[in-house]
């Protein structure tokens, strides 16, 4: 007890230590004085995971089409406004895109890049919405552990990035994921419009290679960096290239189960149904999506097979 009552206290001094040299700017933003309300709502998160499904269970999933649709399209909005704050402030602050150290100053462009990284932050925040619209669906299958782990991960540790970091190096990341971010919540949103607008949308494989391509940019970005001895907290340099690498492993598995390891039963498939539309409408899988779409990190649904029981009457709850 008397070791774990040290090692408690030492935690304590260490972390308030390390608001000495926190960014004075952030303190007072909401969200931003302690890590509790962060920390508070990523635990409700993971509760969620565990007794959402429980509540749903001999529950009919709600339909919530118009609700995703502008949940998507607002997402796309967000993102390109994150995108755009950064690129502009970068630019007036003179960035550079291979070694910038974080101007804690009152500049306005400093202040303005540290707002865009804070709404970035709510952004993955936010984002959670995505697990909660899969469970109220019933789409279980797509909870997968690579969907929690991104989804958990980047809003609890980004609050490290703005308390410490609201600038600099971190506005390269923050840039390149919102611009990603924008293409998949298209995609999303397009997609849940409906069979009309899905059998157009034949790329949904490809923004999980850009996705990959990212975390490969970021380690070879953090590389760098690194190699030219950046003003920048190496510490964190190091955290980032392990992080992207758990996304590498992952996404990569994602991408071989989805779309390499199954080609040959799709191809199969095909060919025995003569090219005949799936039952629900949509043409070679293009229904099967978590907001409307296949999402990176979720298992594809397989198309219910037809039984000779009688299925059961009801129809989805709507919005």
């Amino acid at each position: 007890m008397e070791i774990v009552r040290h090692l408690i206290n030492d935690t304590i001094e260490f972390y308030k230590w390390t608001l000495t040299i926190a960014d004075k700017r952030v303190a007072k933003w909401p969200l931003m004085n302690n890590p509790l309300p962060t920390l508070a709502i990523s635990t409700s998160y993971l509760l969620f995971l565990w007794l959402g499904p429980k509540y749903m269970k001999n529950r009919e999933p709600f339909q919530l089409r118009k609700t995703l649709i502008v949940y998507n399209f607002s997402m796309v909005f967000l993102n390109f406004f994150i995108f755009k704050e950064l690129f502009m402030a970068a630019r007036s602050a003179s960035y550079s895109y291979i070694c910038q150290r974080v101007d804690y100053s009152e500049d306005p462009n400093e202040v303005r890049v540290a707002g865009a990284l804070w709404w970035y932050f709510i952004s993955k925040g936010i984002e959670y919405l995505d697990t909660v619209f899969f469970i109220l669906r019933k789409k279980f299958n797509q909870v997968t552990f690579l969907h929690v782990y991104h989804h958990c991960t980047m809003f609890t540790l980004w609050w490290i990035g703005i308390k410490w970091v609201a600038g600099g190096q971190s506005f390269f990341g923050a840039h390149m994921n919102a611009a990603i971010h924008v293409l998949m919540y298209l995609y999303y949103g397009l997609a849940s419009c409906g069979p009309k607008i899905q059998k157009y949308l034949w790329w949904k494989k490809y923004l999980t290679i850009v996705q990959m391509v990212q975390f490969h940019v970021t380690i070879g970005h953090t590389a760098l960096s690194l190699y030219v001895d950046c003003d920048f907290p190496h510490w964190m340099h190091y955290s980032l290239i392990c992080y992207a690498i758990t996304f590498i492993v992952l996404f990569g598995n994602f991408y071989y189960q989805t779309y390499r390891r199954q080609q040959p039963r799709r191809d199969a498939s095909s060919s025995s149904k003569g090219g005949k539309a799936l039952s629900n409408g949509t043409l070679n899988g293009l229904g099967k999506a978590a907001n409307g779409a296949v999402v990176a990190g979720s298992k594809e649904e397989k198309p219910q097979e037809s039984s000779g029981r009688r299925k059961r009457k009801g129809r989805a709850k709507r919005d």
